[in-house]
């Protein structure tokens, strides 16, 4: 990561999801981490929610949270595997205007290091959708850490250069 010290840090306003048929606040670990990164990296928590695997309610979420105009970013945690019962994808195209397919393929490589082939179970994806980002994560506590340490912390700092996803924001609404 290339930070250009000449340019002052600019916070965005992050809401965080996870998607999960067993896990509450108490223990949504893999949310807390995140939420613990976000923090550290000088961004502002603005939602957080548990929603069960259902392609409804996570895209009714999603959809609440893109028109609150207090929200930049979404990342949600869990619900990107292969089971039945895996459906934050399916919930993202429902709300989505464009795909980022170089997300989900830098996450696969970058977990490939950690988790070898296993990577290929993970349909970890980014999306944009009527000028907000919107960014879905396996569940577990390592694919969070990879998913933030290697890409979001620098693509969400104003800072990163050549270029970042921050940027960008004012422009994501042109037509």
């Amino acid at each position: 990561m290339a930070i250009d010290t000449d340019r002052t840090f600019k916070p965005i306003n992050i809401a965080l999801l996870t998607v999960s048929d067993t896990r509450g606040p108490e223990d949504d670990t893999s949310g807390d981490i995140l939420a613990q990164r976000i923090k550290d990296a000088g961004h502002k928590l603005a939602a957080r929610a548990i929603e069960k695997d259902d392609a409804a309610r996570i895209a009714s979420r999603l959809n609440n949270w893109i028109d609150d105009q207090g929200i930049d970013a979404i990342v949600s945690t869990g619900g990107t595997g292969l089971t039945g019962r895996d459906v934050t994808p399916e919930a993202l195209d429902r709300v989505k205007e464009k795909d980022i397919p170089g997300f989900g393929e830098l996450f696969r490589w970058l977990s490939y290091k950690s988790i070898g082939t296993s990577t290929v179970q993970s349909r970890a994806m980014a999306v944009v959708s009527r000028g907000t980002y919107i960014f879905a994560l396996p569940g577990s506590n390592g694919a969070v850490k990879d998913g933030w340490d290697g890409i979001l912390a620098e693509q969400l700092d104003n800072r990163n250069r050549p270029c970042n996803f921050v940027e960008l924001m004012p422009r994501l609404r042109e037509v």
